[in-house]
């Protein structure tokens, strides 16, 4: 039997790289099925808004930045950071992945755990232990909660001017660029302008951790090395207007040296990458960043010695993008072969049919894929999708399952609001459309639809989604409360 692996294996945090991560405790804060935290007593009560208000921080992104929807990816990016994750010292926080469909070289971090990244980011990282150099750096300021210990203001103060911090990384998250950089840095400076003089100790000791948990990993620590480096070239071509990452995260001498002195003492543990996985992950990126030039991907993706088979891989899904479906699903099987162990192999293949509206076969090839991986993401995304067409209480079936095992993915809910519709659940179709819509920063059309929800319900004499809907309504209100707080 054939094993499958995962497709696993700009702005570097402005907050969490200037200033350092929000205060987190996991041990303080309370998570229901939806992963919502509840508010507990006052000697945790700041940890639990910090948590709140990064959440709340995501669902405004969401409604405002520029996504790059892409499972499969997003997969591969949240099983490094699992890999990263025990080596980090970050103590059971749940990291949660947000991608961004902006070509520049950016990533961030929040409170709550978010971690993000930029489809330019696949595109400066030329190789799998340079771009997990940047996710491990970013896990260093979440674990050693720089701002709580950089800040000796009382707890009234600290709440509004992370707010404010928060709106402006928005706001430059978003694309606004230097007006959200200065109001995020306004906003910091009001609040902490007495530790500044810390921001390099925590540079330094957020480069130390990220070496650390790489080695631990498995990854070469000289890979951060070789980023830094390619970093401050960057810097110094693009003079005074280098991308946001680097003017919120400089690269000087001193620190290149450190990161180079620190890395030459590291043992590398159990060595481990995946170059032709991140190749193709690369690949999926570039034409994301080129969709409307497509070889202009694939020229850059062979310039920079990529993998043959990502290069192929590529090949394959510009013929699917061409009409060529056919092709694109001969050149995919062939790939999957020569490559068992990629699971975004055969996903790759499913997504093509059903963006192709050949239904039955994706449902043949993802059905296929899970009888491996019961739970890969991304292939019960495309089986959902296409039996949407097919059979819309099958997809509800197994939406319901995702739902709970995925509440913060903005995807499953809206897959689940169509199928609980098409297939005669309208209470459970408008409880989903009313998480969709809270997921995506419009809590108060949330409140609404968990209304109509529940006149669904009682018709429906559904007493359990009657319940589930009350429940919800309590923690749609809590988020509203914390959403105002960026007004």
């Amino acid at each position: 039997m054939p094993t499958f692996r995962s497709a696993y294996p700009g702005w570097i945090c402005a907050f969490a790289c200037a200033c350092g991560s929000l205060l987190f405790s996991p041990q303080s804060v309370a998570i229901n099925d939806y992963g919502l935290p509840s508010l507990g007593a006052a000697s945790t009560s700041v940890s639990n808004e910090e948590y709140r208000l990064g959440r709340a921080w995501l669902r405004q992104f969401r409604a405002q930045a520029p996504q790059w929807q892409d499972p499969i990816t997003n997969d591969y990016l949240e099983s490094l950071i699992a890999r990263l994750a025990p080596h980090s010292q970050i103590n059971g926080l749940r990291t949660i992945t947000v991608m961004v469909d902006n070509e520049s070289l950016n990533a961030f971090a929040v409170p709550g755990g978010v971690i993000g990244i930029n489809s330019g980011l696949f595109a400066f990282a030329e190789d799998e232990g340079a771009f997990v150099s940047v996710l491990a750096h970013e896990l260093g300021h979440l674990s050693q909660r720089h701002y709580a210990r950089g800040n000796a203001r009382a707890a009234q103060t600290q709440l509004p001017a992370m707010a404010a911090m928060l709106a402006g990384m928005l706001i430059a998250a978003s694309g606004g660029g230097d007006a959200g950089m200065a109001a995020a840095m306004g906003s910091q400076a009001a609040l902490i302008q007495d530790q500044l003089s810390y921001s390099r100790l925590f540079e330094q000791e957020a480069d130390n951790l990220g070496l650390q948990a790489m080695a631990d990993a498995g990854y070469d620590p000289e890979a951060m090395v070789r980023m830094f480096a390619a970093m401050q070239r960057m810097a110094r071509l693009q003079g005074e207007t280098p991308p946001e990452f680097l003017l919120s995260h400089p690269v000087t001498d001193s620190r290149l040296t450190a990161a180079q002195d620190r890395a030459a003492q590291l043992n590398v543990a159990d060595a481990y990458t995946s170059d032709t996985l991140y190749d193709m992950m690369r690949a999926r990126a570039l034409l994301s960043i080129y969709a409307n030039t497509p070889q202009q991907a694939a020229a850059r993706l062979a310039q920079e010695g990529a993998d043959e088979t990502a290069q192929g891989y590529l090949d394959a899904l510009i013929a699917a993008r061409n009409g060529q479906t056919d092709n694109a699903l001969q050149r995919l099987d062939q790939l999957a072969s020569q490559q068992p162990d990629f699971a975004m192999l055969p996903a790759s293949a499913a997504s093509v049919a059903l963006e192709a509206g050949q239904y039955d076969e994706a449902i043949q090839r993802s059905q296929r894929l899970l009888r491996f991986m019961p739970n890969y993401l991304p292939a019960q995304l495309i089986l959902a999708e296409a039996q949407l067409q097919r059979d819309p209480q099958s997809a509800y079936n197994v939406l319901r399952d995702m739902a709970d095992q995925h509440p913060e993915n903005p995807q499953v809910f809206n897959l689940l609001a169509e199928a609980a519709g098409r297939s005669g659940h309208d209470g459970w179709g408008h409880l989903a459309r009313a998480e969709h819509l809270q997921l995506t920063g419009r809590v108060d059309r949330g409140i609404r639809q968990l209304s109509i929800a529940r006149d669904a319900a009682e018709r429906e004499n559904d007493q359990q989604v009657v319940a589930r809907i009350e429940q919800r309504r309590e923690a749609f209100i809590e988020y509203r409360e914390a959403l105002e707080d960026f007004n």
